[in-house]
């Protein structure tokens, strides 16, 4: 369960980087219903936020790292960007981008994982995040497709302090799928989880593990047939796993990944 009271080391933002920003706020806003608010367009900056019902749900801004891929980030709450900075260090990852302040809003930090997964933090000042989550139309979850879930749990375990369970994967496909919790909190607080997978299917990412956003949405089909009818495509479903919800995973028409969850009734 995700929430916006942003406790250290839960998902408190996501954005996505496009090469074609004004084609990305159209699709997202006929797949789920967002607004776009731009924030200015011009050579040094692209982009703005996403609404829905007025709230702030992710940003968006312009492509522009070399040979990148066009991809969702998240961001995981902290109370210091630099000693995070100094765990992912320590225990193997990289620094893709040092901390720094985002005028008083915040002080942001992006990595990658000792796999190659890449994700953020946010060090909260006057702004602490989305404001909106768990809802239609929002995130609901975080979810990592890694080449080794033994290591992604060392990692990530030694950086947030975050909780794992394993349980079966739904629907009797085999294996396990790691759930995620904040360091301290109760299983309820679950706000990810993360699964092996093979080298085939990270394909999208050139073999390396990723992090995906997982949307709510009130009816799962209808948000495919929005998805194809926009340009995109979709990997995966729709599908019923059982106590979690009938799922899709999807590619916007620049192919960065994500999910749409219709949950099932509590």
């Amino acid at each position: 369960m995700i929430t916006t009271d942003f406790v250290p080391g839960s998902p408190c933002w996501l954005d996505l980087g496009a090469p074609d920003v004004p084609a990305a706020a159209a699709f997202y806003g006929g797949v789920l219903g967002w607004d776009y608010e731009s924030m200015g367009e011009g050579e040094d900056m692209e982009g703005g936020m996403f609404r829905n019902d007025g709230k702030i749900v992710a940003g968006l801004g312009k492509l522009t790292e070399q040979g990148a891929r066009s991809a969702w980030m998240i961001y995981y709450s902290v109370a210091d960007a630099d000693a995070t900075t100094r765990a992912v260090e320590d225990a193997g990852g990289t620094v893709r981008v040092a901390p720094m302040d985002l005028d008083e809003w915040g002080r942001m930090a992006q990595y990658s994982d000792p796999m190659g997964g890449q994700f953020a933090v946010w060090q909260p000042g006057s702004n602490k995040g989305v404001e909106q989550v768990d809802t239609p139309g929002s995130l609901s979850w975080t979810e990592l497709y890694t080449s080794d879930a033994s290591a992604a749990k060392q990692f990530y375990g030694s950086v947030f302090g975050w909780q794992f369970s394993d349980m079966p994967m739904p629907g009797g496909a085999g294996g396990a799928y790691t759930i995620i919790t904040p360091a301290g909190l109760p299983q309820e607080r679950m706000h990810g989880g993360l699964m092996q997978v093979s080298e085939a299917d990270l394909a999208l990412a050139h073999g390396r593990p990723y992090w995906h956003p997982v949307f709510a949405v009130t009816d799962c089909d209808t948000a495919v047939a929005r998805v194809t009818a926009s340009g995109g495509n979709v990997q995966m479903g729709p599908d019923d796993a059982e106590g979690v919800g009938r799922l899709a995973v999807c590619l916007d028409p620049s192919k960065a990944d994500f999910v749409v969850l219709a949950p099932s009734a509590p």
